[in-house]
């Protein structure tokens, strides 16, 4: 399994009636779009949230982040979210939610 189906599953409950809501595969995953912008997304067992440049620091003040570095290199402004920092609906939402809102105020694709 490339991603967790299941994390997928529950990233779409979250943004259920959002507009634009599209899914695009890339980095060996699955992202969610808001307006053809990625917002979120799972590749393997994490999470994966695009924070943006200014919400990269304080989102990788939380204990379960880090830096997406895939390529070897950090991308500033997306970060992995570990399984135990979306436990719950809550905490899941939270997290899909500052993606949403960094997607939703980029230009639409």
């Amino acid at each position: 399994m490339a991603y967790d189906e299941i994390l997928l599953e529950r990233i779409r409950d979250v943004v259920a009636g959002e507009d634009g809501v599209s899914e695009i595969r890339m980095f060996g995953g699955v992202c969610v779009a808001i307006n053809g912008n990625m917002a979120c997304g799972v590749q393997q067992a994490d999470l994966v949230v695009r924070v943006g440049p200014d919400g990269y620091d304080a989102a990788l003040k939380d204990k379960h982040a880090r830096p997406m570095d895939f390529t070897g290199r950090p991308l500033k402004g997306l970060v992995y979210v570990a399984p135990d920092g979306f436990k719950d609906k809550r905490s899941l939402k939270k997290w899909v939610g500052r993606g949403v809102r960094f997607a939703a105020s980029l230009p639409k694709k």
